[in-house]
């Protein structure tokens, strides 16, 4: 860094020095013009009242005196008070001055030394006029220096539309509000996009992106690029290779690649798999296989987990399957996996709860913005690949089931609609209700409009909410308590397809 700041010092002394020098050169040049015109006076005057105009004149004194025209302009400019004696002393001694400083000039440009002396004798006076103690250490290198060593690890909301726009914003930009309020504008929301998922990620952690057709790709969080609340962010398919028709359906917020950890993935028609998270540590910039997708089928979620969660799998038709981690064995990435529910006619798998606790609560929305929270004791366990229990009471008032997620009385909800509208709400003020019931509106939506979005938002315990913020919004807290620092997507798919 010294070595760069004195390079950079060197040259402007240089270019400073060529600048002077040009100067003092047009100067001595100008005077040379003048010292011949005091030279040769009577015959410059009479040449002056000779001519008829200024042009006239110019171009005689330029003729008979071998003149520069530059020269001739600054005699027919000079007042006539310059020629007296005193005057003519002052322009000599110009001159000679001016030589001096040119030789002066000429010498610094040629030669190396004085010039580093220039930036030496700089310095001086620049820690005699404003030095204090030194505030930074020098070393002459540094060990395993990274980019992230440059970067304030710090928690921010990750947002993605659905026609692809991904950016990272301050956890500072949303207000919480009570069940049923209309929420605030999240987003400039265009015809035909809205904000389909949302996350909590630190600026150091690795975010995998899952795609509908089974592919993962890499990302570091400081990569994405920030942009404000009311803005839609960067296109994903300028910053990752996406093919036609791929869509980002899942995410892994990680900390780092470890092989005692597993990433479950769930497709559509009813599928799951299980790959040991070590198997993702190596990505390519085009993407690597996570899932062998088969036709007609796709992935709508991918969970980090330790090898002992217990699985629930959630259908649009309002039904839900409880089983354990165990019953699903590791393959590679590029297996297909097995079979994860009995799907029936139009069902669908819209999202997947991982989870190491029987006392589990899990919330469950509708497109239509209704919700409940229900026990997870009430779902009974089976073994992987039954139809499921009723979780959910889908019917036209309420509408089709969207979104499944774990949540605690501590937590808040984030609901985002297909308009760009975002709802921030406890969720201990949702109601826990039994697995047969249709729920309660969470969100009050304008027609044509419905829920894209639901995500989960851990609250901190020293979390002041009438801390006055500058845009008069509450934070987004953090993430915490997530294994090895990991945590997974909270996004819905939008319409029950």
């Amino acid at each position: 860094l010294i070595e760069y700041y004195v390079a950079h010092r060197i040259e402007v002394v240089k270019r400073r020095t060529a600048f002077d020098l040009a100067e003092a050169e047009k100067r001595a040049h100008i005077l040379e013009g003048l010292k011949i015109c005091l030279d040769n006076l009577d015959e410059v005057i009479q040449t002056i009242r000779k001519s008829p105009d200024g042009e006239t004149a110019r171009t005689k004194l330029m003729s008979k005196f071998k003149l520069s025209e530059i020269q001739a302009k600054a005699i027919l400019d000079m007042r006539l008070q310059r020629l007296t004696g005193l005057e003519r002393q002052k322009i000599e001694d110009e001159y000679r001055e001016l030589l001096k400083l040119i030789e002066q000039l000429k010498s610094i440009l040629s030669n190396e030394k004085l010039q580093y002396k220039i930036v030496k004798d700089e310095l001086k006076q620049i820690r005699k006029d404003y030095g204090d103690e030194r505030r930074t250490e020098i070393v002459v290198k540094t060990e395993n220096f990274t980019i992230e060593d440059m970067i304030k690890e710090e928690d921010v909301v990750i947002t993605i539309t659905h026609n692809g726009f991904i950016k990272r914003y301050p956890v500072s930009g949303y207000r919480r509000q009570g069940r049923g309020g209309k929420g605030v504008s999240g987003a400039s929301a265009k015809e035909d996009d809205f904000i389909e998922h949302m996350f909590i990620a630190s600026t150091h952690h690795y975010i995998l992106f899952f795609t509908n057709r089974g592919k993962c790709y890499w990302m570091k969080v400081h990569e994405i690029p920030e942009a404000g609340r009311a803005a839609r962010g960067r296109a994903l398919a300028n910053i990752m290779e996406l093919a036609q028709g791929e869509e980002i359906r899942a995410y892994l917020n990680v900390k780092e690649f470890s092989e005692s950890q597993f990433i479950i993935m769930a497709t559509k028609n009813g599928t799951i798999k299980k790959t040991t998270l070590s198997e993702y540590a190596n990505p390519r910039k085009a993407g690597i296989i996570a899932i062998n997708i088969e036709k007609g089928d796709e992935l709508i979620d991918a969970r980090l987990t330790d090898g002992q969660h217990q699985i629930v799998l959630a259908k649009n038709t309002g039904y839900a399957i409880r089983f354990n981690e165990s019953d699903v064995r590791p393959m590679g990435r590029g297996a297909t996996g097995v079979k994860g529910a009995e799907m029936g006619k139009d069902e669908e798998i819209i999202s997947m709860v991982t989870t190491r606790r029987n006392d589990a609560t899990l919330l469950t929305i509708t497109d239509l913005g209704y919700g409940k929270r229900s026990d997870l004791e009430e779902y009974r366990m089976t073994k992987r690949g039954a139809g499921g229990v009723i979780t959910l009471k889908a019917n036209e008032k309420v509408g089709s089931l969207v979104k499944m997620l774990e949540v605690a009385d501590s937590d808040d909800l984030i609901i985002i609609t297909s308009n760009g509208i975002v709802n921030r709400q406890h969720i201990a003020d949702i109601r826990v209700m039994g697995r047969n019931t249709s729920g309660v509106r969470l969100i009050r939506l304008e027609e044509g409009d419905t829920v894209s979005a639901v995500a989960r938002v851990p609250k901190e315990d020293d979390e002041d909410e009438t801390l006055p913020l500058t845009d008069g919004t509450n934070g987004v807290a953090p993430t915490n308590g997530s294994t090895n620092g990991a945590t997974s997507n909270g996004s819905a798919n939008g319409k029950a397809k």
